[in-house]
């Protein structure tokens, strides 16, 4: 036990930023003028300001909107009328437009020939499209979405690649106060109806065809499939990526981008729904969560303005698709006047290291992945600092699953040793995150910095105790403005309250289990709707992967924990092998050793599967709930909504492991 005059020892932490950096940084700007202003803490750093950010929510979230002077068309009444989740009530009163936020550098005449957006795919260096350039293609298209009938609230949707088309789309369609939503086309037909014929969409953006690993994927059949499957479209516009003439009865992408028309930005309330995003919908249809314009606009400028420390000078870019919400954070950086890089094509191609290519080539100053693809470089002995011209990344940042210490030292040994690595945590459901990015802080292996500002993030134990240095469940007690405002087809909000405030009424539930530490930063231990519970002990599968695939045998693994009807408790592994390895008695050996040795005895699994691999969602995520009502012997179509799954195939290996042990 230690007490205030012998306080426990700090981690050595793996980086820190020296005092220019943090003197420069736009969130110790920003805390200096929140003290003069809203009486925020000068003294203290980044755990005051937090503190008095989640206490003085309503403070806090005017001092954001005046920091980053937001334009409010009409004033607001209150910052938040009523703070009861779900249903909060952000800026009643206020309307504002989350595009003309997006394009306002365009407005300096400074800044109007600067480029907005790179665009770089697997054939040609980056293509730069400036800010006057982006904001007159935006004027032109949202003159000719109301031309077409397009009115405030309608849906418009997108098929479309990371390109830039996709974003002048989306900007136009908040211009003219409707909502956007997007797949990528890599998602088949009936993934992308499962999500579209949700929200029916009256106009509807398409591609050709596109380009991933060396090779072009017509998509004219899934289109004309969508044309037919989709009633409520007026209007249907080809992008002709590939060079196709446009089919008959559509509207030529050239024809709605060359007129001469200063945008006009709809002033929208400020609850007025921006896009809906959609969960990946593994174990029926997806949710189609609806995000305000104002919700996003102030969430995403807190985001990227001060957590990710962007700014005029900056280049961001993220390794997404359009069917991911990275997506539209990536889109969001513009709100900065920064330059959004977006990338288009494999990650992977022509070989592993080609996203640091992707960097080096666009002079990116923040540059975002997936923590996959960092183990994946780890793996494949990628060398980025030494093969690439990194010296503009100040920080790497990702997410889409908890990135393993050895993915920290990865970064830190092979990428720079004075890098800013962030990995961060959210969601979909608040196309933002919970924890992560903090540039003032130090970074301690295999820990996100902090939660984030406004967001009282806690860990919660099965009697809604806060607990610290405990594994617990992720909850935010107090609302965020990018919570969603509803779920499409959810009239009487059930659905939406069943997915987040069943087990803690009034309390955002995320469902996922973390660690607050006792140094404030946040471990991420996977999904709690599939946590291991063996003997009592709650694990999460994501430190069994990080162990299992440090072994260069193994490629990719998932672990089920599965509660059996006499009591008992059965825990398979499931490895899929790097080629040319064989699943015998010594590889078997070595793999219980590594987790016996590096976690725990509790930890070591009943029984090791060779697979022939492991399924995952469209956007990358391992399918561990699906597998598991699948090896408690539902069949494969209640397990699992087969439009979400990358190979289904795969599933039915394990549908047929269900069957012999049944």
């Amino acid at each position: 036990m230690t007490s205030a005059a012998n306080p426990a020892p700090q981690p050595v932490p793996l980086w820190q930023p020296d005092s220019d950096r943090i003197a420069a940084a736009r969130i110790t700007r920003f805390q200096a003028w929140a003290a003069e202003r809203y009486g925020a803490p000068a003294e203290g750093g980044y755990p005051a300001l937090h503190r008095w950010s989640v206490a003085e929510l309503d403070t806090f979230w005017q001092a954001v909107a005046d920091w980053f002077d937001i334009r409010f068309s009409s004033p607001y009444a209150a910052v938040l009328a009523d703070r009861t989740m779900p249903g909060a009530q952000w800026f009643p009163g206020a309307t504002l437009n989350y595009a003309e936020h997006a394009l306002r550098t365009a407005e300096d005449p400074a800044r109007a020939g600067d480029p907005a957006l790179l665009h770089v795919d697997e054939t040609h260096s980056p293509v730069e499209i400036s800010w006057s350039a982006l904001r007159a293609q935006v004027g032109s298209l949202a003159a000719q979405l109301r031309a077409l009938g397009v009115r405030p609230g309608d849906r418009v949707s997108g098929y479309l690649p990371n390109v830039p088309q996709a974003v002048t789309a989306l900007l136009a369609s908040a211009a003219v106060g409707a909502v956007w939503t997007s797949c990528a086309p890599d998602f088949g037909a009936r993934s992308v109806l499962d999500r579209f014929q949700q929200v029916e969409p009256v106009v509807l953006f398409t591609v050709d065809g596109y380009r991933y690993g060396g090779k072009e994927h017509d998509r004219t059949d899934v289109v004309a499939e969508l044309r037919r499957e989709l009633p409520t479209l007026r209007a249907v516009v080809h992008i002709p990526l590939l060079g196709t003439p446009a089919p008959e009865g559509t509207l030529e992408w050239s024809a709605l981008t060359s007129d001469e028309v200063e945008p006009v930005f709809e002033q929208v309330p400020f609850d007025h729904p921006l896009w809906v995003l959609y969960s990946s919908g593994t174990t029926g249809l997806p949710k189609a969560i609806v995000q305000s314009q104002g919700g996003i606009l102030l969430e995403h400028f807190k985001q990227l303005g001060l957590h990710c420390d962007l700014g005029p000078e900056d280049r961001f870019f993220w390794y997404t698709s359009t069917g991911w919400m990275m997506w539209n954070f990536l889109v969001s950086g513009l709100l900065t006047g920064t330059t959004v890089v977006l990338y288009d094509g494999s990650p992977g191609y022509p070989d592993t290291g080609a996203q640091w290519g992707v960097a080096e080539r666009t002079g990116a100053t923040l540059f975002g992945t997936s923590a996959a693809y960092v183990m994946a470089c780890r793996k494949a002995e990628v060398h980025p600092g030494r093969d690439f011209d990194l010296s503009r990344v100040k920080g790497v940042a990702t997410t889409g699953s908890p990135l393993p210490p050895d993915g920290f030292r990865w970064l830190h040994d092979e990428v720079r040793e004075d890098l800013w690595i962030a990995s961060v945590s959210g969601g979909t459901d608040v196309c933002s995150c919970f924890a992560g990015a903090v540039p003032t802080l130090p970074v301690h292996i295999g820990e996100l910095q902090a939660p984030c500002l406004g967001t009282d993030l806690q860990a919660w134990d099965a009697q809604g105790r806060p607990v610290i240095g405990e594994v617990g469940e992720l909850v935010v007690t107090n609302p965020m403005p990018s919570m969603p405002i509803r779920f499409w087809n959810d009239p009487d909000g059930s659905r939406y309250r069943d997915s987040y405030f069943d087990m803690f009424p009034g309390v955002w539930r995320h469902g996922d289990w973390i660690t607050i530490t006792d140094h404030g930063s946040v471990i991420i231990h996977g999904r709690s709707d599939s946590t291991l519970n063996r003997q009592g002990v709650r694990m999460g599968s994501a430190d069994i992967y990080e162990v299992v695939e440090r072994l260069p045998e193994v490629r990719e693994s998932l672990v089920i924990g599965l509660e059996e009807p006499d009591g008992g408790y059965w825990m398979p592994l499931f490895v899929h092998l790097a080629e040319g390895a064989v699943l015998d008695e010594a590889l078997r050996t070595k793999i219980k050793q590594a987790i016996r040795e590096q976690l725990s005895p509790r930890h070591v699994p009943d029984e090791i599967i060779e697979a022939p691999g492991v399924p995952h969602t469209l956007t990358g995520k391992r399918i561990e709930v699906p597998v598991k009502r699948l090896l408690q012997g539902t069949a494969l179509d209640k397990a699992v909504n087969p439009g979400s799954v990358d190979n289904l195939d795969l599933l039915r290996f394990y549908e047929d492991i269900a069957r012999k042990r049944g």
